[in-house]
């Protein structure tokens, strides 16, 4: 039986440099005996010796600081899958859009006509001005009298190009 590996081993930004140097000092044999320590299986026997130590370091550093979430490795693989670049843009954008989710608390602020407004984040809208919103175009809405894509307004999304 493989022994378990920890999700996550707690270990410092020098103390991992260290390990991953180590590694580099490694012949081919140690590093498949290496890999069997990490992994708890016998490594693939056509890596070549680069290879293993490029996933061999991968992993020591996924261990130590966590690996890609189950939708970042659906966004990559369906990029590998894709040659055209608009398919690729699209899931780009969705990586933007994942990376720009807002959490309660989080405090956001704009200057239009030279005052600067603040928006808070709720669990279940935006707070501005002592009023609750169900979204940042009606803040945006609030603040300049016409209507704006709000996250936009508040610098979240890129305004999309217009074809000529």
């Amino acid at each position: 039986m493989a022994p378990r590996r920890q999700s996550r081993r707690t270990m410092d930004a020098a103390t991992l440099e260290i390990e991953i140097a180590d590694l580099r000092d490694l012949d081919l044999k140690s590093l498949r005996l290496r890999w069997r320590g990490i992994t708890g299986r016998s490594a693939p026997i056509h890596l070549q010796r680069h290879l293993l130590f490029a996933m061999l370091a991968y992993r020591i550093q996924a261990d130590a600081f966590g690996d890609l979430d189950a939708g970042m490795t659906q966004i990559l693989k369906a990029a590998v899958g894709s040659e055209a670049s608009a398919a690729i843009t699209r899931l780009t954008d969705k990586v933007d859009q994942r990376n720009q989710e807002l959490t309660p608390g989080a405090i956001l602020t704009r200057t239009w006509n030279g005052r600067d407004h603040r928006v808070m984040v709720l669990a279940d809208g935006f707070g501005f001005e002592g009023k609750t919103y169900g979204s940042l175009s009606e803040v945006a809405l609030a603040i300049t009298g016409t209507r704006w894509n709000g996250p936009r307004f508040f610098g979240l999304r890129a305004a999309t190009a217009r074809p000529q």
